[in-house]
């Protein structure tokens, strides 16, 4: 079953185009990873559906709801949740803060109630406490609770924003080069926290990644773009052998 829809999507930066028609759907449960060559559209496509850009034409639907014309924090309500290239952590606050400021999007408690700390608040905020640090312990993370995340070594980090992410309750988890900086363990171990989460949450994930052994054992789908374009989708081993993604990649053979 179809959980997100780009249809027709165009992006035009003056007279540059990012994305061009650009069609795919992603279905509910599976893991999809968007690949291509730096500049092909990829995080433009993550910043169109996550409100931070306006497409020039096109539809987003997700879940039957159209995105385009939506704010990111009404996106992030409906079940859209990302995390960023470069890591945007609070650096200055501790990993369950982190986490609990995630869960913003999903609380209850006004101003009133911030202010006079009523029954009903403090019911919540002990909830959101132990939800995060639940979250904490799904991405094994929960030994760092009181660490300031600036504080916290580069794998460990990257892990903290997929939790901070989770704790939006997102349906569709957006990862961008989430194995970036990372050594071998720890993208061995981000692929089977990505696999886990999928299988345990049920959380369909579509990720940005150049990292192919990250794509190749974890992609049930993968899409792959060229100067804006899709010019290859199937499974990783359909796309691996791509005559087009393969020319996208290292350029045309000689004759």
């Amino acid at each position: 079953m179809e959980l997100l829809q780009s249809k027709n999507l165009t992006m035009m930066f003056g007279g540059l185009t990012a994305l061009h028609e650009l069609n795919f759907t992603v279905d509910r449960g599976r893991i999809v990873s968007l690949i291509g060559p730096n500049g092909a559209g990829k995080t433009t496509f993550f910043n169109v559906v996550t409100g931070f850009y306006t497409p020039s034409s096109g539809s987003i639907l997700f879940d039957g709801q159209e995105l385009i014309g939506s704010r990111p924090e009404q996106i992030t309500r409906c079940g859209v949740a990302r995390t960023f290239q470069n890591i945007r952590l609070f650096a200055n606050m501790t990993a369950l803060e982190n986490v609990m400021v995630g869960q913003h999007c999903r609380m209850n408690a006004g101003i009133w109630g911030a202010l006079s700390r009523n029954k009903k608040t403090v019911e919540e905020e002990r909830r959101i406490h132990r939800r995060a640090y639940e979250l904490l312990k799904q991405v094994n993370l929960h030994q760092y609770e009181d660490v300031l995340a600036k504080n916290l070594p580069y794998g460990e980090q990257r892990r903290l924003e997929i939790a901070r992410a989770l704790g939006t309750e997102p349906k569709l988890l957006f990862l961008d080069e989430p194995s970036a900086g990372m050594n071998p363990q720890e993208t061995l171990d981000l692929i089977k926290l990505i696999d886990r989460l999928n299988k345990e949450l049920r959380i369909t994930i579509l990720l940005i990644e150049h990292d192919m052994r990250v794509v190749m054992n974890i992609s049930d789908e993968v899409i792959v773009l060229d100067y804006g374009k899709k010019i290859a989708e199937g499974t990783p081993e359909e796309v691996q052998n791509n005559e087009r993604v393969i020319e996208a990649y290292l350029g045309k053979k000689r004759t």
